[in-house]
């Protein structure tokens, strides 16, 4: 049996099957959480070419700009890049995947597209999730080596399944929906040549993908079975691991039984996840230093693996272009936390203050080893300081990680101040309680909560 195959006929096998309640809470939790960051985009700059391309659309698709949009997967695309565009939203780190960028927009159209109970809608949520997860597992960091955004191209795969299965496709319709989804999946790292705002598409791109896949598919246009493992497949074409298949294969046996969405570790600050320790490691040495301008060398420990998206070329990296470009600079994140005594939105609002540039040119990067990436986000900081001292930090794993989970309370801390950007308290407390309280067979009080932002109109 394909792979393909394997996963639609599990996936079919726990339609009815129970799923544990704290798995249910975290889903609910990561679904608002991803919602909310998606809200606070809309007001930004990142977030602007978005708003112009949806204007003037019509229809009962919400969007998470407040506005509406005729087709669910122009939607999809809408919200998915929203979520994506300010690197605030989740990931499973052991993966490497920000599932709720694809998964959430994904669903969210289909299911008010095709009015499919909300929930179905979690549950088709948390198996795309768990699917999604076990593809990242069975090739651990090998796409990001080989330059390819696993969120995008895998991402692409499972959305169709998703969006097939909301569909009511039937078995066969499924399998072809992820085989044409592997001829549009994409999403390549080439942004960081320059820190450009493409990269905010690659889910919302696999969301569309999903959803057009799943509609053609059901249409009669057929994929190849073999989209994950064939010779030119997901695996070979864009991870280049010839054994993943196999540990796909291996990992599939507990879908529905082991479950990894409680694990999924919520992003705290909006920049590269693999920054996260470090800005939490220069919030420990800051204490201890009166004045940053005494600190004569910054020694920064990163794991191999995490360097090439944060590091390299060192010299881009000590002098972005611009704000959204520091998203993915590793020199400029502890600056900053060190100049500004915290990294927030604002950090990247626009492009680094000369005192930032002038710290962020006394730091170097070295290879972290041991390491336990990607299992783990870990960070090491040597200070050197003009007086002869030398102070270190040392973080196992980023705030909000399995080994240090976030609880409810922080979450909702950060949904409430990204969503009162650009929605009223009225809005905020009706998506507090459709997601996380309701199980009415109904989307509106959503879509009603989202339009506000549009009545109320950007903050700044």
């Amino acid at each position: 049996m394909t792979l393909s195959r394997n996963i639609v006929r599990r996936w079919r096998n726990l339609r009815d099957a129970p799923i544990p309640d704290a798995v249910c809470a975290a889903a609910r939790l990561h679904m608002l959480d991803i919602v909310g960051v998606g809200v606070a985009a809309s007001s930004t700059p990142q977030g602007e070419p978005y708003r112009r391309f949806s204007a003037g659309g019509e229809g009962k698709i919400s969007l998470l700009n407040g506005g509406t949009l005729a087709s669910a997967a122009d939607a999809a695309l809408v919200n998915g890049g929203l979520i994506h565009s300010l690197e605030f939203d989740d990931t499973h780190t052991g993966s490497i995947v920000h599932g709720s960028a694809v998964l959430v927009p994904t669903v969210l159209a289909v299911a008010q597209d095709r009015a499919v109970a909300p929930e179905a809608a979690l549950r088709a949520y948390i198996l795309g999730y768990e699917v999604l997860i076990r593809i990242g597992l069975a090739a651990q960091g090998g796409f990001q080596r080989n330059g390819f955004q696993i969120t995008s191209v895998a991402g692409s795969l499972v959305a169709a399944l998703m969006a097939a299965e909301l569909m009511g496709a039937d078995e066969d319709a499924s399998v072809h929906a992820m085989g044409i989804a592997l001829s549009q999946a994409s999403g390549v790292f080439e942004f960081l040549s320059n820190g450009s705002s493409v990269k905010s598409m690659h889910p919302g791109w696999a969301a569309h993908a999903g959803i057009l896949a799943a509609r053609l598919a059901i249409a009669g246009l057929t994929g190849p079975e073999t989209a994950i493992e064939g010779t030119r497949g997901l695996f070979a074409a864009f991870a280049r691991d010839d054994a993943a298949p196999a540990r796909l294969a291996a990992l599939l046996a507990d879908l529905g039984s082991t479950w990894h969405m409680a694990d999924v570790a919520f992003k705290f600050l909006p920049c590269c996840h693999y920054l996260h320790p470090f800005v939490e490691a220069a919030g420990k040495l800051a204490g201890e230093i009166r004045d940053p301008t005494g600190i004569s060398e910054l020694v920064l420990r990163i794991a191999p693996g995490a360097a090439p998206i944060v590091c390299e070329p060192w010299s881009d990296k000590l002098d972005p272009p611009d704000g959204h470009a520091a998203r993915w600079s590793l020199p400029i994140a502890v600056a900053a936390r060190f100049i500004d005594g915290k990294v927030d939105l604002d950090t990247f609002a626009a492009k680094a203050f000369p005192a930032v540039l002038a710290l962020a040119a006394k730091s170097r990067w070295e290879p972290l080893e041991p390491n336990r990436f990607p299992q783990a986000f870990e960070a090491e900081i040597l200070c050197h300081l003009a007086d002869g001292r030398t102070l270190s930090a040392r973080i196992d794993d980023v705030f909000g990680n399995a080994s240090r989970p976030a609880n409810e309370i922080d979450v909702l801390a950060k949904f409430r101040a990204n969503a009162a950007r650009q929605l009223p308290v009225t809005a905020i407390q009706a998506l507090e309680t459709f997601f996380l309280v309701t199980g009415a067979c109904d989307f509106s009080p959503l879509a009603e909560a989202l339009a506000t932002g549009a009545q109320q109109g950007s903050s700044p």
